[in-house]
């Protein structure tokens, strides 16, 4: 722009003064030097072409009612949003190839087919040293609320192998004419072993293609139930039951694997499982702010081991507004479900926060190898209900004595269920 001005208070002058008669002497030959010019090489030519768009481009922009720096920071903003549009388009390019590559892969974990609007199961006998078998299920029309899966015998060290496919057609348990499914598969009598699959939200016909493996000789297959309970989940209460199948094994030909889609029945309303008793203390001294929590004994606890024992220990969460203040935990008992603990553990409370605090109890069953395994919990608290909240408001009412109660042990699921929908409630 500064050169282009430059350039115009040069030649201005020079078209605007007036000659004197020697100097028109001596101007006389320019139309010469002009005609020679338009003679020129093409050199030439092409740089006066070039000046002369660049001289009328400038003067364009000279007419612009704006200053230098908003012209190039209208440049700037410009380019900036087509190289973003471009990147826009170019990643959605790429991400769609990507859906369309995993939407070709037909067959899930272990070779099982994906198959629309049923839920799949296989099952069958000792698959031989060059793996295992895959079999495809004919795409006919499922019926409605249908399960389809997979089940193989791998062999006797490594037990029953159970592939959930798919759903089609579920029942709808949400109001919005949906479910959030999930399958839950156990083996009956012992029902200690449960493998869940995971939840998937809002649809009535959920691809799982998940397999699990129990471990089960095979002398004893004759004598067990394979379950499969589908369920609606829902973070704040109870999951819902939407239908189960029920295959005794002795029904089955266990010499090849199995494939198929069976419908699901009504499932009975399931007796709740007895996990056990628990006696605490609770005593509370305000003056002090001291809060005692003794757990005493236990009793009739669930058996969780292979010998029909437990090895149970108590371990007490301390909550505030739904976050954990202090946790302790009781020595581990072996080989018993009747244990005794009579073990005291204090907690400084102030008086104005004890409205605010929830105790957790849960009873656990120690594994030295994997994870240890809860048998049931409870929760004591002002925003406790039943023997939970009888039983705190019985210490308040009788500060510096101890008040000791059974409560009995609840699934874990149920008690963080109830929890989680009181601190949603805040």
């Amino acid at each position: 722009m500064v050169k282009w001005h430059s350039l115009k208070s040069l030649t201005t002058p020079m078209v605007a003064a007036k000659p004197t008669e020697a100097s028109a002497l001596t101007v006389t030959p320019a139309p010469v030097a002009l005609v020679s010019a338009e003679n020129s090489t093409e050199p030439v030519d092409k740089n006066d072409a070039f000046n002369e768009i660049k001289n009328k481009f400038l003067s364009e922009i000279d007419k612009i009612p704006l200053p230098s720096w908003a012209v190039i920071a209208i440049a700037v903003v410009a380019a900036l949003l087509i190289l973003t549009c471009c990147f826009c388009i170019v990643k959605k390019c790429c991400c769609k190839k990507k859906k369309n590559k995993k939407g070709k892969k037909g067959k899930g974990d272990m070779g099982m087919k994906n198959l629309k609007g049923e839920v799949c199961f296989t099952a069958g006998g000792r698959v031989p040293a060059g793996g295992a078998h895959t079999h495809t299920v004919h795409e006919a029309k499922p019926s409605r609320n249908a399960l389809d899966m997979f089940m193989g015998l791998l062999c006797n060290s490594c037990g029953l192998t159970v592939g959930i496919l798919q759903a089609a057609d579920l029942l709808s348990m949400d109001s919005g004419g949906t479910s959030d499914p999930y399958v839950k598969v156990f083996v009956l009598p012992d029902k200690k072993k449960k493998f869940d699959t995971k939840v998937h939200k809002k649809t009535l016909n959920p691809v799982f293609n998940e397999t699990f493996t129990f471990k089960i000789p095979f002398q004893e297959m004759g004598g067990k139930t394979l379950v499969m309970s589908v369920y609606d989940f829902d973070r704040f209460s109870k999951h819902d039951v939407i239908g189960e199948i029920k295959i005794p094994m002795n029904t089955l030909d266990l010499a090849k694997p199995i494939e198929e889609w069976r419908d699901l029945d009504s499932a009975d309303q399931e007796e709740p499982e007895k996990l056990g008793d628990i006696c605490i203390s609770l005593r509370y001294v305000p003056t002090a702010g001291k809060l005692t929590i003794c757990i005493l004994e236990a009793k009739n606890l669930k058996k969780m081991d292979v010998g029909g024992l437990s090895d149970p220990y108590v371990k007490i969460n301390l909550l505030q507004n739904g976050k954990r203040l202090k946790k302790k935990k009781t020595t581990v008992k072996k080989n018993t479900l009747n244990p005794y603990y009579n073990e005291s553990f204090s907690f400084e409370i102030p008086l104005e926060q004890m409205q605010k605090i929830q105790a957790v109890i849960t009873v656990l069953d120690y594994d030295k190898i994997g994870k240890n395994d809860a048998i049931g919990k409870i929760w004591v608290g002002s925003k406790a209900t039943g023997a939970g909240l009888k039983h705190w408001s019985d210490m308040l009412a009788n500060p510096r004595r101890p008040i000791a109660q059974w409560h009995p042990l609840q699934p874990e699921e149920e008690v963080d269920g109830a929890l989680a929908a009181l601190n949603a409630k805040k």
